[in-house]
């Protein structure tokens, strides 16, 4: 039988922590959890739990998760964040792969819950992760933001009943917190990939990105809520290339 663990990479999560443990105790068969020594109680309430905790430096997400995944010692990993949690029916799906007889990548689908609603448009649903893979056969890859499994593309990969469960923002602050460091710490991946900008991208890039998610991937249909996603990505995105001229025209000076 194959042995599945969870790693979670966490800093300050006393929010959402306790609930993502309590999804993966019945379904997986260890629980580990890279802290980048978190200052409230995540420490804390991991301890309250048969969890494998270490704390270690942050080195950015790719980094961080592959140096987790090199602690762990099962066949396969769930790659899961403190704000996710495995509905009934994904945890069910999860006990089944222990049985499995051959090596895969498996997908989940993610769905958001933002400000205390599901959101099923906005580009943000079906969100399909590779989250469940062989720990020997994947790695992940990606600099500063955005990072991905790499993977064979020889490798199968199968998609799995159930969701999983994305808490992502508890208020509007939340989210424009997030989107505003998302929105700088990829402007200076832009930076070093030696990437310009043109006059009007920033305005551009903004009014595109609102038009797209409200209209072309029906965040209308999300009302309010919807609306606000669209507005707070576009200022997000005018804000990345507009950090992006600010650094170009620093290092030309």
């Amino acid at each position: 039988m194959m042995r599945i663990a969870a790693a979670i990479i966490t800093f300050n999560e006393e929010k959402n922590i306790e609930r993502c443990i309590k999804g993966l105790v019945h379904c997986v068969d260890e629980i580990v959890v890279l802290d980048s020594f978190s200052t409230d109680r995540t420490k804390e309430i991991c301890g309250q739990y048969n969890v494998k905790f270490i704390q270690d430096r942050w080195e950015g997400y790719a980094q961080t998760k592959n140096k987790l995944n090199e602690l762990i010692d099962a066949d396969y990993i769930f790659s899961i964040d403190a704000d996710e949690v495995p509905c009934k029916t994904l945890q069910s799906e999860i006990l089944k792969l222990k049985n499995a007889k051959n090596e895969h990548i498996y997908i989940v689908n993610r769905i958001t819950n933002y400000c205390g609603r599901w959101i099923k448009h906005c580009g943000w649903y079906p969100e399909p992760k590779a989250r469940i893979f062989p720990k020997t056969k994947a790695n992940w890859k990606g600099e500063l933001v955005h990072e991905f499994l790499n993977y064979d593309a020889a490798m199968k990969t199968y998609t799995l009943n159930g969701h999983l469960e994305h808490y992502s923002y508890y208020n509007k602050k939340e989210h424009i917190d997030r989107a505003n460091k998302y929105a700088l710490l990829a402007a200076q991946q832009y930076f070093n990939a030696g990437k310009k900008t043109y006059i009007f991208q920033p305005v551009l890039s903004a009014f595109t990105k609102f038009v797209n998610i409200f209209f072309f991937k029906k965040g209308i249909l999300d009302g309010v809520s919807g609306f606000q996603i669209a507005k707070i990505s576009a200022a997000s995105n005018y804000l990345k290339y507009k950090e992006l001229k600010r650094l170009n025209k620093t290092k030309n000076k």
